[in-house]
């Protein structure tokens, strides 16, 4: 069996049936958090886009934004995503991030929550571009918002996870597999958030530029 990659000192394991998950809280210190979200408010060009629900295609109901390599492209929900370059905060903290997954990255979805009526509804990271048992990475900034996840075929009770500003969690093996999970509405006053899920795309749905 291979090894399991390591998660950073700095991080903590979270007991999940099936899956694996690190967190830190305060992966980065306050001051740096508000750095980088000022940056990324500024720096990334955001969108609204269009996603299949139940067959319908609905706006999501938050800003979204694709970013990493030249041959990371993405699909979900009936989404084509063509990655937009790294920038140079993307990639400071992508340094980070791969440090403590103890794993190579090269892409990131990033996904602003204006206020509580912004959310994620329940899935898994399981596209075939990720391949088998998939690390991600997921860093939020900014208001603190609610993180489930729900196992697929048992019957477990929720896990809720907050996800502060400068929390980074780490979600690794069989997770995808097993869990779904959430950042659902509410109606409590909530700040504006920030939220980077870094993956690494291991195939791809499109053909060499060489191919007949």
């Amino acid at each position: 069996m291979p090894e399991q990659p390591r998660l950073h000192s700095g991080m903590r394991a979270i007991p999940l049936p099936d899956g694996d998950l690190g967190y830190a809280p305060d992966f980065l210190a306050p001051a740096e958090a508000d750095q980088f979200m000022r940056q990324l408010l500024d720096g990334i060009e955001w969108q609204q886009h269009h996603v299949v629900v139940f067959g319908r295609q609905l706006p999501a109901p938050r800003l979204s934004a694709w970013h990493g390599s030249a041959k990371a492209h993405y699909a979900y929900s009936g989404l084509e995503l063509e990655p937009r370059p790294w920038t140079a905060p993307l990639l400071d903290l992508k340094t980070r991030i791969e440090a403590a997954a103890d794993c190579s990255l090269n892409s990131v979805l990033l996904n602003q929550y204006r206020d509580g009526r912004d959310s994620m509804g329940w899935h898994s990271d399981d596209e075939p571009e990720l391949g088998a048992n998939p690390t991600i990475a997921s860093l939020s900034l900014g208001g603190t918002r609610r993180f489930l996840l729900r196992h697929k075929r048992r019957d477990l009770a929720p896990v809720e996870i907050p996800l502060g500003h400068g929390a980074l969690l780490i979600m690794r093996g069989p997770t995808q597999t097993y869990w779904q999970h959430q950042v659902p509405k509410t109606r409590r006053p909530c700040a504006p958030r920030l939220n980077l899920t870094f993956r690494r795309i291991v195939a791809t749905r499109r053909p060499p530029t060489d191919a007949p």
